[in-house]
């Protein structure tokens, strides 16, 4: 009861401060919360990353300092510079132990039950004297893990000290011992490291030698902390939660955003000059290049710099800890000799594969980087075949001069081989033996057959972790331009891809199964999609059930492409967690494509969409699809919906539901503009799976077509304007409880909804004037008037 009037108490003094009159926060405690100077670096205690969660409406105070106790910081006069600045209103969170476990030292020894104790109470009650209220925070934990990977607690009695004392005087307590456990648990015996202060030598000025501290934190370390404690704060009901930033996307802190750890290098240069490599266009210079890579590497990491020149390679292998740095007027030219790619094991749209080596790949690296403003070129046309339809005449007749075409002469191939492989189903695939394992695999005689089919990712990078790609232009690529799989923490920034638009499989990038990333200011134009979301495809994807989760997307161009963000259709796996925003589509076939099919199976959820502009759209501005890669069973383009008339979609029959049917559902989608599309919105389902709670807010679509809505449930479009082309505005079949809410659309409209299906239900028309529409509402057979509801 005391801690709910609390509650009230600080709401009402809240609501009646003035502007001027900010709340503060003042933190006190050891090193783990304090600020550090840049001498420091990389060090950082939680308290310093805290105020970047807040607005600027409130005022923090970092006061903690090194090596402190709760004896020690009052009797060294810390405590006494805080507590002359209090007055009512003020917030101190109070967090000590580290410190106070040191028996050999008694200026700081204060034990758990008598002098800890009775020195937290002091604090707390001269807090309240002053009108403040304070917050305990039990001590972080330390990083320790037994021989056998079992986490190991060394604070003794103090946590459990200081949750009595918040008990006893009702007080918030944010248990960050008990929290901190679980994120260290969480990244495990080897992730957690880069949490804390441990390294190798020579990355930082202060640390000339490697550093092993398992108690101070990181910036990433110390950031994942602070979000701790303000997750706390809400859970807790804290009134200080009024005060945390909150993000473009619904309902989302700036604290629940996904930290991405970024890795650091040595200071160590490899020029691959040294390493005997030219610069004269015909010199192959793999083995240099790759020599350098090697050498980084056993020194302990460092950069391997591309100068700048024409540079001609085979595959090169990445390492790590090493940053390989492409220089701005540096042209790394991959060699179009199928001889110096040979064939490996990998994967290939989601499943285990034969293919050529990438051009640049890693397999289980740690801090690896490819940075500079170079260019680096995949000679992916001596790989790729191409549609005649997609050619010139003049084009066309130039390209067939060299390679070979199928008997129907609609289709070029590089070579024989190619030809080949295009005419044998899933080639270089991994077959099912009797017992339904992937174990059959193609002998290397058969694949050698086929060799120039089996084209390769550019940029590979497998089960790797702390990766950095930075700068670049990637172009010419022989299949998906940047795969990682499998990978953890990946900061793609400033990146460009150039691609032919006719070049089949050419997706800029592809994360597969991968968690925790940012992509940012990237622009590309490609054959296939752009920015690609996956994980696994069908069974093995399944089988594999590592989603793609906790990636930020901001600030890209996407130019030609078949979708500008894309999620599948190999999302067996899952994918959730996707925060996209300030993102421009300017003439990819869809923007928002989203797709899937039935045998994929997986989960795509909580996927956050702000702030999209398209222009030039040929197909969909925002489209969810669970027939991908198949027949269209309904109309999905909505002809032959002339005005007034019922033409009724075909039902389609449901299926059984397993393992392998796919789920799409919450969405939400905010301030998105489309100049130009075939389609508005397009939502289409499985009648055994109904697309979930899909939000689209704030959105102008100039489009032929409106909306058309199929199989869905929980559908929410509020502040939707529609200036379509046709003038029927939208479809809904099958589906229920979707609210239609101040639509806005052009004068032409004759029929604003059609609604079919038996099973359609509960459509909520809400704050729209249809009633100049000459149809208004249209029902479908056996669709009764209750269906809909109009207010």
């Amino acid at each position: 009861m005391k801690k709910i009037l609390s509650i009230i108490a600080l709401t009402l003094i809240f609501a009646f401060k003035s502007a001027d009159d900010k709340p503060r926060i003042f933190l006190i405690g050891d090193s783990t919360c304090a600020n550090k100077n840049p001498y420091d670096e990389p060090e950082m205690g939680w308290g310093q990353a805290f105020p970047q969660l807040f607005t600027n409406a409130v005022e923090i105070q970092n006061h903690a300092v090194n090596g402190r106790s709760t004896k020690s910081f009052r009797t060294l006069g810390h405590w006494k510079k805080v507590n002359d600045q209090l007055h009512k209103g003020d917030f101190v969170f109070i967090q000590f132990g580290h410190n106070d476990q040191k028996e050999s030292d008694t200026t700081r020894y204060a034990a758990p039950q008598t002098d800890y104790r009775k020195n937290l109470i002091r604090y707390i009650e001269e807090t309240q004297a002053k009108g403040a209220t304070p917050i305990l925070l039990t001590p972080v934990m330390r990083r320790k893990f037994d021989e056998n990977g079992k986490f190991v607690d060394q604070h003794g009695e103090y946590p459990k000290v200081v949750r009595e004392i918040a008990q006893q005087y009702h007080l918030y307590l944010i248990d960050a011992h008990k929290e901190s456990q679980k994120i260290i648990e969480q990244h495990g015996v080897e992730g957690s490291k880069k949490m804390f202060m441990i390294f190798g030598g020579g990355i930082y000025s202060k640390f000339p030698k490697s550093n092993e501290d398992n108690t101070h934190f990181s910036p990433y370390g110390a950031r994942l902390m602070a979000n701790m404690v303000a997750d706390e704060m809400v859970k807790q009901g804290n009134p200080l939660k009024s005060f945390l930033k909150k993000t473009e996307f619904v309902d989302k802190y700036e604290y629940e955003l996904p930290v991405v750890y970024r890795p650091t290098f040595k200071k160590d240069t490899f020029n691959i000059v040294r390493y005997g490599a030219k610069a004269d266009g015909l010199t192959v210079n793999t083995k240099a290049i790759n020599q350098a890579i090697e050498l980084c590497n056993a020194a302990g990491g460092g950069t391997v710099l591309i100068p700048k020149g024409l540079w001609v390679t085979g595959p090169i292998v990445l390492k790590s800890n090493v940053n390989l740095h492409v220089e701005k007027g540096a042209l790394l030219q991959f060699s179009r000799n199928y001889a110096d790619y040979p064939i490996v094991l990998t994967t290939w749209e989601g499943q285990d594969s034969y293919r050529c080596q990438a051009p640049i790949g890693g397999f289980d690296l740690e801090n690896i980087a490819i940075t500079g403003a170079g260019v680096i070129d995949g000679g992916g046309d001596v790989w790729r075949a191409i549609k005649r339809d997609k050619m010139t005449a003049g084009q066309w007749s130039k390209l067939i001069k060299t390679g070979v075409t199928n008997e129907k002469k609609d289709m070029w191939y590089p070579s024989e081989k190619s030809l080949k492989g295009n005419q044998i189903p899933n080639a270089g695939r991994l077959r099912k033996d009797s017992v339904g394992t992937y174990t059959i695999r193609p002998s290397m005689e058969e694949l050698e057959s086929y060799k120039d089919f089996l084209r390769p990712n550019m940029l590979s990078l497998t089960r790797c972790k702390n990766i950095i790609l930075e700068g670049f232009t990637l172009q010419n690529s022989p299949a998906w331009t940047m795969h990682p799989l499998l990978c953890d923490h990946i900061t793609v920034r400033n990146v460009t891809v150039n691609n032919p638009w006719y070049a089949q499989n050419s997706d800029a990038i592809d994360l597969e199964s991968c968690r925790n990333g940012i992509l940012e200011g990237c622009n590309f134009s490609t054959g296939d999609d752009g920015i690609t979301i996956k994980s696994g495809r069908d069974e093995q994807g399944r089988k594999r059930g590592v989603p793609t989760e906790n990636f930020i997307v901001k600030n890209n161009i996407v130019y030609h492409a078949h979708g500008g963000f894309v999620i599948g259709s190999e999302m067996s796996g899952g994918v959730r967690n996707m925060f996209i925003s300030d993102c421009t589509f300017m003439g990819s076939d869809v923007g928002l494509r989203f797709k899937t099919a039935r045998g994929r199976g997986g989960v795509v959820e909580n996927i956050y969409v702000n702030n999209v502009n398209m222009t030039e759209i040929p197909g969909e501005a925002v489209l969810f699809d669970m027939y991908y890669a198949a027949k269209d069973p309904v109309l999905a383009s909505g002809e032959s919906l002339a005005s007034g008339e019922v033409k009724e979609l075909p039902e389609i029959k449901a299926e059984p539901v397993s393992e392998a049917t796919p789920q799409f559902k919450n969405f939400f989608i905010q301030n998105i503009v489309c100049k130009g599309a075939e389609t508005g919105i397009l939502i289409r389902g499985l009648p055994e799976m109904a697309i979930k709670n899909i939000n689209i807010e704030n959105a102008i679509l100039e489009c032929n077509k409106g909306l058309l809505c199929i199989e869905a449930q929980d559908i929410n479009l509020k502040n939707i304007t529609l200036l379509t082309q046709d003038n029927t505005i939208g479809q809904i079949q099958n589906s229920q409880n979707v609210t239609l809410d101040g639509i806005k659309f052009g004068t032409n409209a004759e029929t604003f909804l059609k609604v079919q299906g038996t099973r359609s239900k509960a459509i909520r028309l809400l704050n729209t004037d249809i009633k100049n529409v000459k149809n208004g509402v249209v029902l479908g057979n056996k669709v009764s008037n209750s269906v809909v509801l109009k207010k």
